[in-house]
């Protein structure tokens, strides 16, 4: 006689991907900083040590976070939701912290937090909760907008008081994928992208400003190749100069101080030159199979709540990693973007590395037959 039990199932293949992504991040991380780290602060390694730093608080994280049921963190949703915009209006409060010409941090306990990183995973908490509350009436058109109306204000203090465009624009994304995943009504959404993109352009006019600015170097990066297009320029040129198979690990020489922000928004262009065409298409495949995971994961999770969950993290990677990759090469304007796992930021790493615990919790929770 053969009789089935119900094992708890756990995606090992998403903890591999994840820890290899990791690992990419460091040894890119360090063959870009080594030199200018070697030269402002002594020691090659100081960058390369503070990412460590944080990734090795995110993983903590990743596995308390996976070790709760996910049905918990509802008790967060609304709380995270409204914190978001108090962090958010902060930035424009005397611990508010400017870097780059951009206010977008926050100086806490002598430590840099940026409110866009919470704001995105308290929007995928907030709205898997609301939806999964209320979505009995996913078929409405008015449903719809008020659902998108309770994220488009977060993602407005993020372009205007932050100016983030490009966590703006994810936030938006995150919002308007979750909702059309709830909806059994597709045609709902037709319109509310045409909207979108026209008071998008509108904003756009109205505030000029470097926004325009970057919409013409976008298009003409050669002539403004002493202004806002020598951040492109030198990206394309690494790309270009990779070649099929790259220079080798370490050999670029765009990173020498050629390429700014090279360990942050360019460090896809990085990746080209040292590794090639091959090695920038490996990379892009894994995220293609760490998307196809989190679908796996969503499509079996035993709540509509778990589902959204995952979905939302699932758009918030795979946005990210879209305009990070269409941004290095010119295909849309500068928005100034990191890549995923790999590229350096403190915060960013530690709520990536958080959603990654939520969506393990989700996969725990799915239940699977064993033979015995």
């Amino acid at each position: 006689m053969e009789k089935r039990r119900q094992k708890n199932y756990f995606d090992y293949s998403l903890v591999f991907l994840i820890i290899f992504l990791l690992c990419l991040g460091f040894v890119m991380l360090y063959s870009i900083t080594s030199y200018s780290s070697q030269i402002q602060n002594g020691s090659s390694t100081e960058v390369l040590f503070k990412q460590m730093r944080s990734t090795g608080l995110g993983l903590v994280g990743m596995v308390i976070v996976a070790m709760i049921p996910c049905e918990f963190y509802k008790r967060f949703a609304f709380f995270g939701y409204i914190l978001s915009y108090i962090l958010i209006l902060l930035v424009l409060s005397p611990i508010g912290l400017e870097v780059n010409g951009a206010k977008r941090w926050l100086l806490i306990g002598g430590m840099s937090f940026q409110p866009a990183e919470f704001a995105k995973l308290a929007t995928i908490l907030f709205l898997a909760f609301i939806i999964s509350k209320t979505s009995k009436q996913a078929h409405k058109f008015s449903y719809v907008v008020k659902m998108m109306a309770l994220i488009l204000p977060i993602s407005a203090l993020l372009m205007f008081v932050t100016s983030n465009l490009s966590s703006a624009i994810i936030v938006a994304a995150i919002g308007f994928v979750m909702i059309f995943v709830a909806s059994p009504k597709y045609s709902h959404f037709v319109g509310i992208i045409v909207a979108g993109v026209a008071v998008m352009s509108a904003v756009l006019l109205v505030m000029g400003g470097y926004r325009l600015e970057r919409i013409m170097v976008w298009l003409n990066p050669e002539e403004y190749a002493q202004e806002g297009g020598y951040q492109v320029l030198q990206g394309l040129y690494a790309i270009g100069s990779g070649g099929l198979f790259g220079k080798g690990l370490g050999q670029s020489v765009q990173k020498l101080g050629y390429v700014p922000e090279a360990e942050n928004d360019m460090v896809f262009a990085i990746i080209c030159e040292e590794l090639g065409f091959v090695g920038a298409i490996a990379v892009i495949i894994l995220f293609v199979f760490m998307i196809w995971r989190f679908m796996v994961i969503s499509s079996n999770a035993q709540s509509l709540f778990a589902s959204l969950l995952v979905v939302g993290i699932m758009t918030h990677i795979a946005v990210q990693v879209l305009l990070n990759i269409a941004v290095v090469t010119n295909t849309i304007p500068n928005t100034g973007i990191t890549l995923p796992f790999i590229s350096y930021g403190g915060t960013s790493i530690l709520f990536l590395l958080t959603e990654m615990g939520m969506v393990l919790s989700v996969s725990r929770g799915i239940m699977q037959p064993e033979k015995l």
